[in-house]
């Protein structure tokens, strides 16, 4: 599967895969890797986070993916933002409190 090698590639090892598409495989495997799960991902490298804080918030938060990039994902990044927060301290937030992206602001 295309979804598993890429979820490694990230650094996932063979139990988070498992249990993070277990728990959640509409999530992962209802997405386009193309146009659903590497922009986002893209999302959050652009803030700064490298391969290892990428699976960690998708390890903690794997419905990240089910949250849509342009209508929630970075109106959340920005709202940190203009809280005055530098992109790696928004990058900082997001790897200790993943679930912040899933909330309301």
């Amino acid at each position: 599967m295309p979804k598993v090698k890429w979820l490694k590639g990230l650094g996932m090892d063979d139990s988070q895969v498992a249990k993070t598409i277990a728990n959640f495989p509409r999530d992962i495997c209802g997405c386009r890797l193309q146009e659903n799960l590497i922009p986002k991902v893209q999302g959050l490298r652009d803030l700064g986070l490298d391969d290892p804080s990428v699976a960690k918030v998708i390890v903690k938060f794997p419905t990240f993916f089910a949250s849509s990039l342009e209508d929630n994902l970075k109106p959340k990044m920005q709202w940190l933002k203009d809280l005055g927060m530098h992109d790696s301290q928004v990058a900082a937030v997001i790897v200790r409190l993943p679930r912040l992206v899933g909330c309301s602001i």
